[in-house]
């Protein structure tokens, strides 16, 4: 284990991405801000380990768990290419995909000049 000494407002770097500065010193507590890529989970110690056991503990299947499972859930009805849910929707406005998003607010398109 490498062991450095920091004082307040002081910073180690891990690699290129990962800093750690050391924010407060109060008695015996410190307190510690992070700067790391999102990519990169960060926790406590105690929170990480919490996190390892619910995994395991998810990921352990007993013999008869897939079966108890796939009599709760019963599959949908099946889609046909070319139902409702894949064409677009009709506006005023105008077609729009069914997975476009408009901005709440007026139209940024003048009246009049919407694509059929």
């Amino acid at each position: 284990m490498l062991v450095l000494s920091r004082q307040r407002d002081e910073t180690i770097m891990i690699g290129d991405e990962i800093e750690i500065s050391v924010v407060d010193i109060r008695g015996d507590k410190v307190r510690l801000g992070i700067t790391a890529p999102t990519r990169i989970a960060v926790h406590r110690k105690e929170v990480y380990e919490a996190i390892k056991r619910e995994n395991a503990q998810a990921s352990r299947l007993g013999a008869g768990d897939l079966d108890a499972l796939a009599q709760t859930v019963r599959p949908g009805p099946a889609r046909r290419a070319g139902s409702a849910v894949d064409q677009p929707a009709r506006t005023g406005q105008g077609y729009i995909p069914a997975t476009t998003v408009r901005p709440a607010g007026p139209s940024p398109i003048p009246p009049g000049k919407e694509t059929a």
